[in-house]
């Protein structure tokens, strides 16, 4: 939001959306702890934050306050915005708005929520459009990546894990160095995934040998309680003692892939489809692949399958004519 749109919190200088500063105290602190308190995943307060902003942008426009928003006002935002946006974009922004003002309902803010009765539009995903690598591109850059540098050891380890774990990025690099560990002759790795769930997986050989050279190479054995996957100097090469961020691993696996030859369109996700992939094609289940995934469906598990985007020639040339 900008300046203009902003009104200074008179409690501990906290800046606020007017709308929310122009109810009072108990507004503001109750706006607050809706983002701090009761929304802990980051990545989810990012988007509920943008949603939310914009949507009170909207009410300011029209001099819509939250006590004299109606169910229609909202109705008249989703339709709005759904001209503009796509269908998952409303529907994430109406759950936003929805979960914001039951907040507000429950700290006796409002006296009943407007947004409550307001359906988005239907959006049903059976099929997902995370890109993804077959198996040969993704050994193809795996060994693409020079292991005669530190960033070059730290860059393949971090993308073998991601594929053969099938975790999220933030996940992996959220990692310690304690949470890579021995259990018997087995080595695991420590997922923090999604709403507080820790989720424990059995180390690929491949990723164990890339995990092992990294680890010994940047001399982190020791600091347990750091991260694992740490931010570097490009022009010295020196890695920090800072956690790497999402933004520059995915620059990262953007420039690894171009140096390799690979064309394709990826994001960070691009790496849980392909391990999903290729251990399904592979003959694994399913059922398995959402355990490993910590998904708590097998829907959302085949969303990243996507063995059945396979056409060979073979098949092509079933056309007989």
């Amino acid at each position: 939001m900008s300046a203009s749109e902003l009104v200074e919190h008179r409690n501990g200088g906290i800046i606020l959306p007017a709308l929310i500063a122009n109810e009072g105290d108990r507004a503001g602190r109750r706006f607050v702890e809706f983002f701090t308190a009761q929304i802990r995943n980051p990545n989810t307060r990012a988007a509920y934050a943008q949603a939310v902003g914009q949507f009170l942008r909207w009410c300011e426009e029209r001099r819509l306050t939250l006590q004299t928003l109606e169910p229609v006002a909202v109705a008249a935002y989703v339709e709005e915005l759904g001209a503009t946006r796509s269908k998952s974009t409303v529907k994430q922004h109406l759950a936003a708005v929805k979960m914001l003002l039951d907040w507000m309902v429950t700290g006796q803010i409002i006296p009943a929520n407007p947004a409550a009765s307001v359906r988005g539009p239907k959006h049903v995903v059976t099929k997902g459009l995370t890109p993804y690598l077959s198996a040969e591109d993704a050994r193809t850059l795996l060994t693409s990546i020079e292991p005669s540098t530190l960033l070059g050891l730290r860059d393949r380890a971090l993308i073998a894990v991601m594929t053969y774990s099938f975790a999220r990025v933030s996940a992996v690099l959220s990692m310690q160095v304690d949470d890579y560990y021995a259990n018997g002759k087995k080595w695991r790795i420590s997922l923090h995934e999604k709403g507080g769930k820790r989720l424990e997986v059995p180390v690929h050989h491949k990723a164990e040998e890339y995990l092992d050279a990294y680890i010994h190479a940047a001399k982190i054995e020791g600091d347990k309680r750091g991260p694992l996957f740490r931010a570097a100097n490009r022009r010295t090469g020196e890695l920090k003692t800072t956690t790497l961020q999402r933004n520059d691993a995915w620059a990262m696996v953007k420039r690894r892939a171009a140096a390799c030859g690979l064309t394709h369109k990826l994001c960070n996700h691009s790496f849980r489809a392909t391990g999903i992939t290729a251990f399904i094609a592979a003959g694994g289940t399913v059922e398995k692949a959402q355990q490993i995934a910590g998904h708590a469906s097998t829907k959302t598990t085949q969303l990243y399958n996507r063995t059945s985007d396979e056409i060979t020639l073979d098949e092509i040339e079933r056309i007989a004519i």
